[in-house]
């Protein structure tokens, strides 16, 4: 409530949770009224956190008529109040998450389902630092056919990809001035900036923390920001996994590392290699990547960016500093030896994707698993396990694994799976451009 005395100007609030597609569930509430919210909470049902990528109810959902689509509450998360800089009116968002109205967590929540990871991880005595890269594209979205934005600063479209292009960034330097100012005024840590290999792509890195939480919540956060703010511009941006058939697809790729209670990096063992705990955890996270491929893949459009010779990985293997591998083991000081998780397209919900990962390393850990040796060399040149192809052996996967039951609480299973199954349905009735507008916005 501080934030709100300090920025007097400010006469409505919105308050928001993360659905299991990774959308801003929420309400708007005018500010004077705001203070209801951190002693009582509000109140929606448990069906909206599991709506599908239309916003529809999920057809025989026991969230819904069974239930009589009743309420949960939802309370402020330690975030506290952000300005949300893409309005042209001052305003106040305030994340929020899900209990049951006794106080227990809502399972079906996602940002509870990365808790209870992290949780397991305390326990241990452990603690995971995370950091995030985000892709995305800028696009005029105006016409028919999707297009690069002509630059503000010259009125010139570049129709062709720019890698670590210098001239690209300054030809939206206007976009990334703003981008920045919001982030800094939201609490995102918001690092580097870089052209990618696609038309308008370009991706952002986020600042490692020290709490997995605060770290999907920035992806989360800079999602929504990155997407309101290019409108203001003129154009749109876009994280889903591939809107460009012949150009790479926008991925989120994940660093993470592990402190003990010390505060010491568990995979750092003074050598280049890394310690063993550093390839239990490899092994878990490699164990998990089929069962786990539709939480880094959620959507129909997320398969065309994983295909051969796309700078995203299809095949299941772990690699030192090698970026055709699903799992890479950047280049480092020991201190900073942390692994790569390089699957999850941009489209993806941070919450959801952070907790398979997390999950699947400890899990690693736990089983003292030991991984195949490291790739060399071109990994879709290699005869490897393979990733899901489709959407649907990805959910059959999902669906039947035990790892993922270690990893998430059956009602989140459940759920998530009858998300997925009605988007398949729907989905075959719409065009490839139905499609992609479909997903431009919402992902």
């Amino acid at each position: 409530m501080d934030w709100l005395k300090e920025h007097p100007e400010v006469r409505t609030i919105r308050v928001a949770a993360a659905d299991l597609n990774g959308v801003a569930r929420g309400k708007r509430i005018p500010a004077r009224f705001s203070g209801k919210v951190f002693t009582e909470g509000t109140r929606f049902p448990f069906s909206v956190l599991n709506l599908d990528i239309w916003g529809e109810d999920i057809e025989d959902s026991p969230l819904v008529f069974e239930s009589g689509d009743c309420d949960g509450l939802l309370m402020p998360t330690e975030r506290g109040f952000m300005p949300m800089p893409w309005l042209s009116a001052p305003t106040g968002l305030l994340p929020i998450w899900m209990f049951h109205m006794d106080g227990r967590p809502y399972a079906g929540d996602p940002r509870q389902a990365l808790a209870r990871v992290v949780d397991r991880y305390t326990a241990r005595g452990l603690t995971p630092v995370v950091a995030t890269e985000l892709e995305f594209f800028l696009i005029d979205d105006s016409g028919k056919t999707l297009r690069v934005p002509p630059s503000p600063r010259s009125g010139k479209r570049r129709t062709g990809g720019e890698t670590l292009s210098l001239r690209s960034l300054d030809a939206f330097d206007t976009f990334f001035t703003a981008l920045y100012d919001a982030c800094e005024e939201m609490d995102i840590p918001a690092d580097t900036a870089i052209s990618e290999a696609g038309p308008g792509q370009f991706e952002i890195n986020l600042i490692h923390q020290g709490d997995a939480l605060k770290a999907a919540d920035d992806a989360w956060l800079f999602k929504m920001l990155v997407k309101g703010l290019a409108r203001t511009h003129g154009f749109a941006a876009s994280f889903m996994a591939k809107p460009y058939e012949l150009w790479p697809g926008n991925g989120m790729h994940t660093h993470f590392s592990i402190l003990d209670k010390d505060g010491q990096n568990i995979f750092n063992d003074g050598s280049d290699k890394g310690s063993a705990l550093l390839r239990n955890a490899v092994a878990g996270c490699l164990a998990a990547l089929p069962d786990s491929t539709l939480v880094f893949a959620p959507h129909a459009n997320s398969y065309e960016r994983l295909v051969p010779n796309s700078h995203a990985p299809t095949g299941i293997g772990w690699a030192y500093e090698n970026r055709t591998a699903a799992l890479r083991i950047p280049a480092s000081g020991p201190a900073a030896r942390r692994i790569e998780h390089r699957v999850a397209g941009g489209d993806v919900n941070p919450y959801l994707m952070i907790a398979a990962i997390l999950g699947a390393a400890l899990i690693g850990i736990e089983d003292g698993m030991t991984p195949d040796e490291p790739l060399v060399g071109n990994a879709y040149a290699q005869s490897l396990p393979q990733l899901p192809a489709t959407w649907n052996m990805a959910i059959n996967a999902f669906a039947e694994s035990s790892l993922i039951a270690r990893i998430f609480e059956r009602e989140l299973i459940e759920n998530f799976l009858m998300c997925k199954r009605q988007e398949v349905h729907y989905m075959a009735e719409l065009s490839e451009q139905e499609q992609t507008e479909l997903y431009l916005d919402t992902v």
